[in-house]
């Protein structure tokens, strides 16, 4: 919004040329979701707890003993404060022209509402069984198509239905219509990774920040020509202005985060987690770059690779690999403090941020 306002104003008033790069803005951007959260998050935190009672959100009977007495009465649906932070410096400061930004906030918000309503159907129940699982799967799928269809409909071919193979520059595997349905894969198990993984204080945020910062870097690069050639990567003209998109979730993030910190004012609950998921998902999307997102954000493909190994173990054999699933529980069963926990957990995810974005230069 700012953005359209002001660029007709450059030429009057020098200065506002700072509103033409996209580094400015994606700071900008930053910057204004991190005021946001902070001016309005104490108040989000009252009128969710004032909703929900002392009861805060349901607890998992068949979770971890010490959930039962420190996470009770903490409120959930804090997801709420980072969407609305989000969205309000996305708007400002996002080039709304674009398509690419209306399909990952399509994505961003949808998948926010299901969780929404999943969220509110725990706190009716007092339960921690929300929503019916094929129902929030079909929910998800639908918005993912949708955003697919844009992203597919605004893209040049031949990237618009191939997928781009890391470490190789000019490898493209043609995958036709087929590309839909694999691009809904990575939004909705991009997004139901996150969810998996947001189950201790600051755990599924930081790591959520993280791979945010390293896309808002892709998408920059992607989206220019000379970066791009300069590194053998695929063109995708109008991704950039994706990185004000992560930047207003960076700072969406830390602004949550600010509440989110052990022990947590509030949860994010499937709000956040499926919204900030599927945002993940949808950029990574468009700067083509999906299975380097595998990498990147390769914490919470191991939250969830434990929790079908589990499954599938348990089915099979009767036999349990992990002493509970997601795998942060279990180093919670061996003894491990919640913050020693989630550091680590972190270092991790800084890890594997750096070695996804090494793809950036290995050719």
């Amino acid at each position: 919004m700012l953005y359209l306002l002001l660029l007709p104003l450059v030429d009057q008033f020098t200065p506002l040329n700072l509103i033409r790069y996209l580094t400015f803005r994606a700071g900008a951007a930053l910057v204004t979701a991190l005021v946001v959260s902070f001016v309005f998050g104490p108040a989000v935190i009252r009128w969710l707890k004032s909703k929900q009672g002392k009861e805060g959100q349901p607890i998992r009977a068949d979770g971890p003993e010490g959930h039962l007495v420190t996470k009770r009465g903490t409120p959930t649906m804090g997801g709420f404060l980072i969407l609305l932070a989000m969205t309000v410096s996305t708007l400002l400061w996002a080039d709304l022209t674009n398509a690419y930004v209306w399909a990952v906030m399509l994505v961003t918000l949808g998948f926010g509402l299901v969780g929404f309503a999943d969220d509110y159907m725990k706190l009716v129940r007092r339960s921690s069984g929300g929503l019916p699982g094929r129902v929030k799967f079909a929910a998800t799928v639908l918005f993912a198509v949708a955003a697919a269809a844009i992203i597919v409909l605004y893209t040049r071919e031949p990237l618009a239905t191939s997928l781009a193979v890391p470490f190789f520059k000019s490898v493209l595997i043609p995958l036709g219509w087929m590309f839909v349905p694999f691009a809904v894969l990575v939004m909705v198990g991009s997004s139901h990774s996150v969810n998996l993984t947001d189950g201790l204080d600051g755990l599924a945020i930081g790591p959520v920040i993280i791979v945010a910062g390293c896309f808002a870097l892709i998408a920059y690069l992607a989206g220019n020509t000379v970066f791009a050639n300069y590194l053998q990567i695929h063109h995708v003209p109008g991704s950039g202005e994706l990185a004000i998109v992560c930047g207003a979730l960076m700072g969406a993030g830390l602004g949550f985060l600010w509440f989110n910190a052990p022990p947590a004012m509030v949860f994010m609950g499937d709000t956040g987690s499926l919204a900030l998921g599927g945002a993940l998902g949808a950029i990574a999307v468009v700067a083509k770059h999906e299975l380097v997102l595998a990498i990147v954000g390769g914490l919470f493909v191991l939250e969830t690779v434990s929790v079908m190994v589990q499954v599938v173990s348990f089915k099979l054999t009767g036999k349990r690999v992990f002493r509970m699933a997601p795998l942060h529980h279990h180093f919670e069963k061996k003894g491990w403090a919640e913050p020693t926990i989630v550091i680590r957990f972190w270092i991790i995810a800084v890890i594997l941020a750096v070695i996804g974005l090494s793809t950036l230069k290995v050719r």
